[in-house]
C-alpha cells in the first residue's frame, strides 16, 4: 500500500509541474506567466511540509502506518482539487476570497521589503491586528517571500494544513475514546469528505484554521494528561494563529480550553491540580506578554455589541440570493436568542433541498445528503459523550456548542453557513464516529447473541438425541 501511495504521489505531482502551465496560459493575466518552475516550486513546498508531518505521523509509534497512509490519501486529494481549482481559474466561483489573500500578502511582502506605499495597502487589511483575517495575510506574504507570487503554492500549503488536521482529529479521538474504530473513523471522515476538502485546497484561511483549532484541541487534552513544555508552545502558537485569522473563535476556544483546566479532564488529584493551574498560569502570562489582552480590548470595543452583530447579519441576508431571515433582528438579547433555532437549523442542516437553484449549490446535495443521514449518530455520540466522557470531551464540546450557538444567531447566508460550519464538522464527526460504533457494536451483540443461541439450541438438540439413543439401546 506504501509503495501504491508512493507511485501515485509522484506521477501526480509530476503531472502537476508538466501539464499545468499549458492549461492557464488563457489566464497570465491573473496568475502571471505560469512555467514548469513555478509549478515546481509549489509542488517543493507542499513536499517539505508533508514531509514535516510525515515525521510526526512516524513518531505515533501505534498508529504510524495508518496516519501516514490517511495523511498522504487525504492531501492528494486536496492537491489534485486545488490544481483543478487553478487551472480553471476557478477562484472566483469557489472562494473569491482567495484573490483578495493574493493582493494583499503580496502588497505585505512588498511592504516588509521598504515599499510604503505597499505596506500603507497591506495596513489597511491589516489594520494593526485589530482587522479579521491578517494572518492569512502574513501566510501568503511568507509563502511569496520563499517561492515568489505564486498561488498554486498557498493553496498546496493550506492542502497540507487539511490533511494534517486528519491526524490531529484521529489523535484527538483516539484520546478521549481509547478505540481505533472511533478515531480511524473520524480520521477518514474528516479528510475526504468533499467540503472539508473543497474550502482547504483554496487560498483561504478556513483550512489553516481548521488545523490550528484541531492542534488547539489536542494540546489541551494532553496538558490534561501531562504538562508538558512542548504543548504549552503548541497551544500558544495555535491559538495565537486563530486570533490572527477569525478573531472571535479565539475568545471560544479560550473560553472552552480555560473552562477545562478549571474542571479538570480527568479524576482531579493534587498533582492534577496543579499541573492544571501552571498551563494556566504560564498560558495567560503568555497571552498578556504578547498583547492579546490590547488587542481584545480594541477588537471588544468595535465589535462586541448586538448592534454590530445585526449590520453584519442584515448585510449578510440581504446581499445575496441566498440571504436567510432577512426580518430577523438580533439587536437585542431577546432578539439573539429567538434567533438561534431558525439559525442553528440552517447552519446544522442548510442547504435544503428546496434550496438548490443553482449549480454551485446543487454540487452539495450528495455530501448534505450523507450529513443528513449521519445526524441521528452525531446525537447518539453526542449522548454517550457527554454521559461518559464529559470531562475529557469537554474542551472540544464546549467550543462546538459556543460557536454553534454563534454562528446560529449572526449567520445570515445559506453560503456563509455553509463554509463556516467546516470549523465544527471537524469535531461533529467525531461524535458521529462514536454514534456509528456504537450501533455497529451493538448489532455486532446482536449477531454474537443470536450465535450463541443457535449454538446453544445445537449443544441442546445434540444432547437430547445422545440421551435418547442411550435409552433405546
Amino acid at each position: 500500500m506504501n509503495a501504491v501511495l508512493t507511485l501515485i504521489s509522484i506521477v501526480v505531482c509530476l503531472l502537476i509541474v508538466i501539464a499545468v502551465p499549458p492549461l492557464v496560459t488563457p489566464y497570465v493575466e491573473d496568475y502571471g506567466v505560469v512555467t514548469v518552475f513555478y509549478t515546481g516550486r509549489a509542488v517543493l513546498l507542499c513536499t517539505a511540509l508533508a514531509s514535516l508531518v510525515a515525521l510526526f505521523c512516524y513518531r505515533q509509534v501505534a498508529n504510524r502506518s495508518f496516519l501516514f497512509k490517511l495523511f498522504i490519501a487525504a492531501l492528494l486529494m486536496r492537491m489534485i482539487i486545488g490544481t483543478i481549482i487553478f487551472a480553471s481559474n476557478g477562484q472566483v466561483f469557489f472562494g473569491g476570497d482567495a484573490l483578495a489573500y493574493d493582493f494583499f500578502g503580496m502588497a505585505q511582502l512588498k511592504g516588509w521589503t521598504g515599499d510604503r506605499y505597499a505596506q500603507s495597502v497591506a495596513d489597511s487589511f491589516v489594520q494593526g491586528w485589530a482587522g479579521s483575517g491578517w494572518g492569512m495575510v502574513y501566510l501568503v506574504a511568507a509563502v511569496y517571500g520563499v517561492v515568489g507570487r505564486n498561488m498554486l503554492a498557498v493553496q498546496f500549503v493550506n492542502s497540507s494544513f487539511g490533511a494534517a488536521t486528519t491526524v490531529m482529529i484521529f489523535l484527538c479521538a483516539n484520546h478521549v475514546f481509547n478505540n481505533l474504530r472511533v478515531a480511524r473513523l473520524a480520521g477518514v471522515a474528516v479528510a475526504f469528505y468533499p467540503s472539508l476538502v473543497l474550502w482547504s485546497s483554496q487560498g483561504l484561511k478556513d483550512g489553516p484554521i481548521v488545523f490550528f483549532l484541531a492542534l488547539s484541541m489536542l494540546a489541551t487534552l494532553r496538558l490534561g494528561e501531562k504538562l508538558s513544555l512542548k504543548y504549552i508552545a503548541a497551544l500558544l502558537c495555535s491559538l495565537l494563529a486563530v486570533l490572527s485569522l477569525r478573531f472571535y473563535v479565539f475568545y471560544m476556544i479560550c473560553f472552552a480550553v480555560g473552562g477545562a483546566f478549571v474542571i479538570g479532564m480527568q479524576t482531579l488529584t493534587t498533582t492534577g491540580f496543579f499541573r492544571q493551574l501552571t498551563a494556566i498560569v504560564l498560558l495567560g502570562l503568555a497571552l498578556t506578554y504578547l498583547g492579546v489582552t490590547r488587542s481584545g480590548s480594541i477588537q471588544f470595543e468595535r465589535f462586541g455589541n448586538l448592534q454590530e452583530v445585526q449590520r453584519v447579519r442584515d448585510d449578510a441576508a440581504h446581499s445575496a440570493e441566498s440571504g436567510f431571515g432577512k426580518d430577523v433582528d438580533v439587536s437585542t438579547t431577546a432578539g439573539a436568542l429567538a434567533a438561534i433555532p431558525l439559525g442553528l437549523s440552517y447552519l446544522l442542516f442548510a442547504p435544503f433541498p428546496w434550496q438548490l437553484v443553482s449549480l454551485r449549490q446543487s454540487l452539495t446535495l450528495p455530501e448534505m445528503i450523507v450529513w443528513w443521514a449521519s445526524f441521528p449518530m452525531l446525537v447518539l455520540g453526542l449522548w454517550f459523550s457527554i454521559r461518559y466522557r464529559l470531562r475529557m470531551i469537554s474542551p472540544i464540546l464546549t467550543f462546538t456548542l459556543m460557536l454553534s450557538l454563534a454562528y446560529s444567531v449572526f449567520q445570515g447566508n445559506v453560503g456563509t453557513a455553509y463554509r463556516q460550519r467546516a470549523q465544527l464538522l471537524v469535531f461533529y464527526f467525531i461524535f458521529v464516529a462514536v454514534g456509528y460504533v456504537l450501533m455497529l457494536e451493538r448489532r455486532e451483540e446482536k449477531k454474537r447473541a443470536i450465535m450463541a443461541e443457535k449454538q446453544l439450541l445445537a449443544a441442546t438438540l445434540g444432547s437430547n438425541l445422545a440421551r435418547s439413543r442411550e435409552v433405546h439401546q
